[in-house]
């Protein structure tokens, strides 16, 4: 690991979830120094789920020590969480998979504690803003971003800062409809893209495909012990990877829809690169250039396959990364 010099900043990046905690040191390039994880205590009290915190942060700056880096460099703390949250306020409202916390004031308690600013955004918000000046996006000036995982997060910037909207709940991308018709949501809206298109949405393609199927039939059977109710996402990922062709026919459905809403993407934003990070992203990575091919399709704008589409540079440290963008780049 490179020397910081005296003058060098530093930032701790705190990526929390409904299970676990991951927090690390970032320098002033975006290079993630330290890391580490530990699991969360979500469904505690609000000063359980604190201390939670605490307990990583401090974890963080142990490390610090070890690896002889100034304390007095790190300039502040950058967390993100799921929302919805206020990030003008720092208060985190009623994530769903956070019930620790409702209307709980975040940023100011850690703040308490350490004697250094905090900054508190939305996860995939922070996870654009890192790829818009370390990662992917450096060099565009206005980047639209997706993770797509569980969920399916989005988060844009415009001239290297977040938009939030009025009050903070803007870029819920996840959550646009695009079949009236479909499945209801989670959050209570029919035919998202997240419910469509998301990991379970994979996993729940390729069981009707599979069902009553013969044992022998499909590589995805095989992976799942032969039980249709255990498949789930990464498991059509491998099977595609192994030549499997219904694993290729639900990514390709899966494909089809992304691109219906990639294109409503570019209609409302015109972006000038789609960044997309998360562990489906990473299994669908070889259908992009098919994206570009069918955007003209579902697409007004006649120049959309010249917008670049590319994964994302942080992958699975996109959180601590985030966080870290938060307080380097807080305007």
């Amino acid at each position: 690991m490179k020397n910081l010099s005296a003058n060098s900043h530093v930032y701790v990046g705190v990526d929390i979830g409904g299970t676990k905690i991951a927090a690390g040191l970032v320098d002033e390039g975006g290079r993630i120094l330290t890391q580490m994880r530990m699991p969360m205590m979500a469904n505690a009290d609000a000063a359980a789920g604190v201390d939670r915190v605490k307990l990583a942060i401090d974890a963080t700056f142990a490390d610090a020590d070890k690896r002889s880096i100034n304390k007095n460099s790190v300039v502040g703390i950058g967390i993100c969480a799921p929302g919805p949250l206020d990030p003008v306020k720092g208060v985190v409202l009623n994530p769903p998979n956070l019930p620790c916390w409702r209307n709980f004031p975040l940023a100011s308690e850690i703040s308490k504690s350490y004697g250094i600013p905090v900054v508190l955004d939305n996860d995939a918000n922070a996870a654009a803003l890192a790829e818009s000046q370390w990662g992917a996006g450096r060099g565009y000036r206005n980047i639209f971003y997706a993770t797509i995982g569980t969920g399916i997060g989005t988060g844009i910037v415009f001239d290297g800062r977040i938009y939030h909207g009025r009050t903070g709940g803007a870029a819920e991308g996840g959550h646009m409809t695009i079949d009236y018709h479909g499945p209801r949501c989670a959050c209570g809206k029919l035919g998202c893209i997240e419910v469509l298109a998301a990991g379970p949405a994979i996993a729940r393609r390729a069981r009707t495909k599979l069902a009553g199927a013969s044992p022998n039939s499909s590589t995805i059977l095989d992976l799942a012990g032969g039980n249709v109710d255990a498949i789930n996402s990464e498991m059509v990922g491998k099977a595609y990877a192994a030549g499997d062709r219904i694993a290729k026919e639900v990514l390709q459905e899966t494909i089809e829809l992304l691109t219906v809403w990639l294109g409503n993407i570019i209609d409302l934003l015109e972006p000038d690169v789609m960044i997309v990070g998360g562990g489906v992203a990473a299994m669908l990575s070889p259908f992009f250039n098919e994206v570009k091919r069918l955007l003209p399709q579902n697409c007004v704008n006649s120049l959309c396959q010249e917008i670049p589409l590319v994964m994302a540079h942080y992958r699975a440290d996109a959180g601590i990364a985030g966080g870290a963008a938060l307080i380097a780049f807080q305007k």
